[in-house]
């Protein structure tokens, strides 16, 4: 079993706390992920089409597939599942948020610098954020009912947050791609769901 540490920092900084990743073959992942001070930079779609970009890469590069998504405005949720036995799931959100956040900053400090304010940190050697710090939340799901728990929590956040009034309208979601197969912007592997039951 490998594991990773990842430190958990609240916008606040008034605690820390250490969590463990454990990269179990066999076995999906639920993560979830802000954006800094859990502001709206996920609100435009090319910033949202930027995100799509680089899951598929990754997905392609380190061996997932991915089961279900939703990309909220301050936040994403995704389901994946490695199909590797040695796998790093802080290696593949790493290479999933990198992209993204080196393409927006670029993208604001050519575009519109006045915005790069909300970004600011506020530290020398990292001065802009696109994504809070921190490791975000990592479970591990190894039981169907759990499996079906996490794809029915992550397709109803756009509902209970009231930007859509059923799952299938929030474009930037797997709940109509699992429906309706290539309707939706990521593509859900269906082949291998789920094989760890």
């Amino acid at each position: 079993m490998n594991r990773g540490v990842c430190e958990i920092v609240d916008s606040n900084q008034t605690h820390r706390k250490t969590c463990h990743r454990l990269n179990i073959p066999y076995q999906a992942h639920e993560l979830t992920f802000s954006c800094f001070h859990n502001q709206p930079f996920l609100s435009s779609k090319r910033t949202c089409d930027w995100l799509v970009e680089s899951i598929n890469a990754t997905r392609q590069k380190l061996e997932f597939s991915l089961w279900g998504n939703v990309i909220m405005p301050d936040h994403v949720h995704l389901l994946i599942y490695p199909r590797r036995q040695g796998y790093s799931i802080s290696e593949i959100l790493k290479r999933i948020k990198t992209p993204v956040a080196m393409r927006s900053i670029g993208y604001l400090k050519k575009n519109n610098p006045a915005g790069l304010a909300r970004l600011a940190t506020g530290q020398g050697y990292r001065a802009f954020r696109f994504w809070q710090k921190g490791g975000g939340y990592d479970r591990n799901i190894k039981e169907i009912d759990t499996l079906l728990e996490s794809i029915h929590y992550i397709h109803n956040n756009p509902v209970r947050k009231g930007l859509a009034e059923n799952p299938e309208q929030w474009y930037y979601s797997s709940a109509l791609e699992w429906q309706e197969p290539g309707k939706g912007p990521l593509r859900i592997d269906r082949s291998d769901w789920p094989v760890f039951v």
